[in-house]
């Protein structure tokens, strides 16, 4: 099993290296598609919005919360823009993961298909199957927002309480961190029709080395431009993963 973060993290690197291989490139342009029209569209809200959301979260805080920010505010207001950008580039991240789960559990299906060769033994499905399988596939997905609901409702809670307020951005971050992982490494236990409940059990084993690389997701989706290619890097790298360290 995997043992580290660091060991964790390595697989989104070579999730990039993969996505860049001859068979696999194609199953990368959807994916990426998606990804482009959703994030760019999230990018240009946020950024217009920024200003505005900073100083409602100001005058909706307590007068001594008030004191904090103004006293602390250049260590303090970084944090809340991260997890501002973050949450908002989650939430169209999981849109982005309804729409385009068909394509990729088509590219989880071909990198799966790259490093197993000749002993590849996945169900090895045509995109025509894989359309018919549109509402099990969705469904998948609503099972993973009901998973991810209660959990990022609490999170909130968090940041209304005071005190508590100034540790919920790092909570919130490992928590996304944590769903990362598990929405990726979905993929390839999707594909072999292994339950959602499955996938949970197989993370919850070690939770440093799927950590280490939801964080690394999280990281580059908060980069712009370069969130675009996070989707199908991140299925390809979760999937080298899964193959690795969790098939058998």
């Amino acid at each position: 099993m995997i043992t580290s973060g660091f060991s964790g993290a390595q697989y989104f690197t070579r999730g990039l290296a993969m996505v860049k291989q001859k068979g696999i490139r194609k199953f990368v342009f959807f994916p990426l598609l998606i990804n482009f029209l959703l994030l760019a569209g999230a990018a240009v809200w946020i950024f217009s919005r920024l200003s505005d959301w900073k100083q409602a979260i100001y005058d909706a805080s307590w007068e001594w919360v008030q004191w904090v920010f103004d006293y602390m505010g250049w260590l303090i207001w970084p944090i809340f823009t991260l997890v501002i950008i973050l949450s908002i580039f989650y939430a169209f991240a999981i849109l982005a993961n309804w729409i385009a789960a068909p394509f990729n559990g088509l590219l989880s299906e071909a990198v799966e298909k790259k490093i197993a060769g000749k002993d590849y033994d996945g169900l090895d499905m045509t995109a025509g199957e894989v359309v018919k399988d549109l509402p099990r596939l969705l469904g998948r997905e609503w099972h993973k927002f009901k998973y991810w609901l209660p959990k990022a409702l609490i999170c909130l809670v968090l940041f209304i309480v005071p005190g508590l307020n100034l540790i919920a951005p790092i909570i919130w971050i490992l928590f996304s961190a944590w769903m990362m992982c598990i929405q990726y490494v979905d993929y390839p236990q999707d594909n072999r029709k292994r339950p959602f409940e499955h996938t949970l059990e197989l993370l919850r084993q070690n939770r440093s080395g799927p950590m280490g690389f939801g964080l690394v997701i999280v990281f580059f989706t908060m980069i712009p431009v370069v969130n675009i290619l996070v989707m199908p890097v991140a299925v390809a790298g979760a999937t080298i993963m899964w193959f690795e360290q969790y098939k058998n």
